[in-house]
């Protein structure tokens, strides 16, 4: 990439709008963090700035936050360049203080004054939240200047309201009654586990209930943040609403996008895992699922499938009631039939209009939220015009309707196969948690007497009878599922037997092993062929440019790909498209498409008016110069006791880390606090603060994995080995609650009572073995990294090069310890690997194809018979087994 050769020559970008030239002469001029609306082209214009700084050569631009996909459609350039020009952040929203990328900013801007910084996001709600958000980001980031553009921009408007729109015809379905009840009976169960929870819970900042707010997608994640500090502190009944209005979120979601028969089968297991065990007197179900609400929902879903009363009673004469009997509804979505009226008219208009001579292909493009969806859109096109007892498929026979009737069938058929297996899994789950209660109830039977008097046997129950009344209801109120009747089941499954046409359909391929696959090779004809594609970000742009369809159907409503047909065809001339927009009208479906829009208008809105009135704080921006009155008070030592004089040390503190340790937000931290960093490959400690402190970091999940496999203990006893002063930092989650019992879910095997003191045990016993080992508790990484000040006081600096050489074998040498991390935590996951073994193989072996090609003779004279037969019985497993 020479620089003279390509200066001369001029730039050839892909910005056809206005608003995205305009954009991309700020991003040249100076620095700036980006804020675009979603579906305006964001990464469009980031791979037009990069190619700029390519062409222009000489140039090495550090690409942070990206995702791997947009690593692959951005690529790999920029390179065999002698410095970093500058630094472009993608989601610059998720850039926090402790981040990585915030701690890959900081040392670019103290080591490089000169090179250009670039932040863009198109999340604006996250940089509404908390106080001065904007400016707080502003200062991860070490920018000045934020450039908003919302759609309601007067340059993106201009570009997207010309001449070239797009025609987009809206459709709104209505929801059919049964649909319409669900969702109502949903919403209330969500209002009252909502309220329930503000009334349980009177000291936590919980707003007023309002019908939007179980319509976000992050509704139960924002409650639930709210509880985290003080998880430990609520009552189960708490953490129980918390969970379930998350279940209820999902519900809503599912009740629009599953057919009927998927979306009962997903009913059916939220009843079996909410059940408690036969004989257990324990009541560990949700609150909701005794309202009468839940019964509509359950009963209504039911309905929506089969009906019929369930009565085992036979007549005499062998015959059944017609009303005894369960019939086949199986309620079809509304949206499948507006949807293949939509493609009738399609090919209407494709046939008495002839083609217009564009650039756009006769391809009909179908977008909606999943891969779920995009399954089940192609199942119906593909048997929508099957019926029962017809010899095969006729689409020419104008008199027969597109229906769903085949595919309605195939599920039932498969739900009642599937729901008898249920059963027993419910039931063996069902035993072996009533044989573990009892376990544990034998264990600490003796104890609990000791401690309270004998049960008292005369218990006073008050409306036990009139619980038990209703068939749909257990004795003490909650919601069950009535079981069919036997015979019942037995004439359904006959009804909905395959015959005729749909005997002859071929079976769901759900994994096509590609065998013979040239016999069906051909090239389609762009014209004729119907893409089901889920919504997936900015990889949509790829989608339209490659189909270049004509027509598009948007299944459901999305805000962002909105924008992206508008930008589409604002970009080209000569395509035209038309739009199918459906919804759902009066649905959480509708409701939720709205309300992102009015809250992404709101965000833009605050974001404008927060930065007419931002303070910018220029010391900031890294540019300048260290103060040098500043400089030499960070080395001056003030711990001088006994009137000894005011020392001012020759070097920055020091702090040799890991190179695992990168990973967690601690070293950010310690660099922010003017501490130098310096990474090593450390066999012993994760920290070295001083040539005598050693210090192993222990989140709580390591920590248990950690006593699980004893790594832990030969870990404690290697610092012992090598440092005077050996430190077990357990450090939490900064937005945690600062105790054990939160933790209680990770410990497999035990029940959540005795977990904690399960983990508080194994801790005393590691002080038992190991009296001089420290156990340090922080809270937070901030905390450790205040600990890690306090320790460095009037202490010598580590040594780099002699903390690496720690726990070397004699010869080593340290810069052959540079070994690919990847593989050595797969080569750790395998059985029979300690940690002496690891580092024998890695030494010894090249690769993990090399080790699992190796003869059992030649591993065992590497790391021992045992270890080498671990692993040889574990890498000759069958998948099948």
């Amino acid at each position: 990439m020479s620089g003279e050769g390509n200066e001369k020559l001029p730039v050839k970008l892909s910005l056809p709008l206005g608003y995205q030239q305009e954009l991309f002469q700020e991003l040249k001029s100076e620095d700036e963090l980006v804020v675009l609306a979603r579906g305006l082209g964001l990464l469009r214009i980031v791979t037009n700035l990069l190619h700029a700084y390519d062409a222009a050569g000489d140039n090495f631009v550090l690409l942070v936050g990206a995702e791997d996909r947009e690593n692959d459609w951005i690529g790999e350039a920029l390179l065999d360049a002698d410095k970093i020009t500058g630094i472009v952040a993608l989601h610059a929203d998720r850039i926090v203080a402790t981040s990585t990328e915030a701690f890959i900013l900081r040392i670019f801007r103290q080591k490089n004054k000169n090179g250009f910084l670039k932040a863009f996001s198109d999340s604006p709600e996250p940089l509404t939240t908390g106080f001065s958000p904007l400016a707080t980001m502003m200062r991860n980031l070490f920018l000045r200047k934020a450039s908003l553009w919302p759609r309601f921009h007067l340059s993106v408007a201009k570009s997207l309201e010309g001449r070239k729109k797009a025609e987009v015809i809206e459709l709104e379905v209505p929801m059919t009654d049964a649909v319409s009840e669900i969702q109502t009976a949903i919403l209330e169960c969500a209002e009252i586990s909502y309220q329930e929870l503000r009334k349980t819970n009177a000291g936590l900042d919980l707003d007023e209930w309002k019908p939007d707010m179980a319509l976000h997608r992050n509704f139960d994640l924002a409650v639930r943040r709210q509880l985290d500090p003080v998880w430990h502190r609520v009552s189960a009944k708490t953490r129980q609403i918390a969970n379930d209005l998350t279940v209820l979120r999902q519900m809503l979601h599912y009740l629009l996008t599953y057919d009927a028969v998927s979306f009962n089968t997903y009913l059916d297991t939220i009843i079996a895992t909410q059940a408690p065990p036969s004989g257990s007197t324990r009541q560990n179900q949700s609150p909701w699922l005794f309202l009468d609400a839940a019964h509509t929902i359950f009963d209504t879903a039911r309905r929506r499938v089969y009906t019929g009363k369930v009565n085992e009673s036979v007549p005499s004469d062998g015959t059944s009631a017609s009303q005894d009997s369960l019939r086949p509804v199986l309620e079809e979505l509304p949206k499948w039939a507006l949807l293949a009226e939509i493609l009738d008219e399609i090919e209407r208009d494709a046939y008495f209009n002839p083609r217009i001579r564009d650039d756009s292909n006769g391809t009909i493009l179908i977008m909606c939220t999943d891969g779920a969806t995009c399954r089940q859109i192609k199942e119906f096109l593909q048997t929508r015009f099957v019926r029962a007892g017809d010899v095969e498929e006729d689409e020419d026979d104008t008199s027969s309707k597109p229906t769903a009737d085949f595919m309605m069938r195939r599920k039932l058929r498969q739900y009642l196969k599937w729901k008898p297996e249920l059963s027993k899994a419910t039931a063996l789950l069902s035993a072996a948690e009533k044989s573990q209660s009892i376990s544990t109830d034998s264990r600490r039977g003796a104890d609990s007497y000791r401690a309270k008097g004998p049960p008292n046997k005369r218990r006073r129950v008050r409306g036990g009878a009139a619980a038990a009344s209703g068939s749909s209801r257990t004795a003490d109120g909650s919601v069950t599922i009535p079981e069919d009747g036997v015979s019942q089941v037995i004439d359904l499954l006959a009804e909905v037997e395959a015959i005729g046409g749909e005997a002859q359909q071929k079976k769901e391929i759900l994994a096509d092993p590609l065998d013979d696959m040239e016999d069906h090779f051909q090239i389609l004809d762009m014209n004729d062929l119907i893409v089901v594609h889920p919504y997936d970000g900015d990889m949509d742009e790829h989608v339209l440019e490659e189909v270049k369809p004509r027509y598009v159907v948007m299944y459901e409503p999305d805000a962002a790909f909105i924008r992206r047909v508008e930008v589409y065809r604002s970009s080209h001339n000569d395509r035209n498209v038309r739009v199918y927009f459906m919804y759902y009208g009066g649905s959480a479906e509708e409701h939720r498409y709205l309300s992102a829009v009015r809250r992404e208008k709101d965000a833009f809105t605050r974001l404008i008016k927060e930065k007419g009135s931002m303070a910018v704080t220029l010391t900031l921006d890294g540019k300048g110069v260290d103060d040098p009155q500043e400089q030499f008070l960070r080395t001056v030592n003030t711990r001088i006791a006994g009137g000894g004089r005011l020392a001012a040390t020759a070097q920055q503190p020091r702090v040799v880390i890991d190179l695992r340790e990168f990973r967690s937000s601690l070293p950010s931290l310690l660099h922010a606090q003017s501490m130098q960093v310096v990474p090593c490959l450390l066999t012993v400690g994760d920290y070295i603060l001083t040539p005598q402190i050693c210090v192993e970091r222990k989140s709580i999940k390591d920590l248990i994995s950690s006593f699980k496999d004893g790594r832990l203990y030969n870990q404690a006893e290697t610092m012992l080995q090598h440092y005077k002063d050996a430190v077990l930092l357990i450090e939490f989650d900064q937005n945690k609650s600062f105790t054990l019992d939160p933790f209680a879910d990770f410990s497999k095997g035990t029940s959540a009572t005795s977990a904690p003191s399960d983990l508080q045990s194994k801790l005393v016993l590691l002080s038992i073995a190991f009296p001089q080992l420290r156990i340090v508790w922080s809270s937070s990484p901030y905390q450790s990294a205040l600990i890690f000040a306090e320790l460095k006081k009037s202490a010598e600096e580590p040594d780099p090069i002699a903390a690496s050489r720690v726990g070397l074998q004699f010869g080593e040498d340290v810069a052959a310890q540079t070994f690919s991390q990847v593989p050595q935590e797969m080569l750790r996951m395998i059985p029979g690997v300690t940690e002496p073994v690891a580092k024998a193989l890695v030494l010894e072996v090249e690769s993990l194809l090399h080790l699992a090609n190796m003869e059992l003779s030649d591993v065992e004279a590497l790391i021992g018979r045992e270890a080498a037969r671990q692993m040889d019985r574990f890498l000759g497993k069958n998948f099948l087994e």
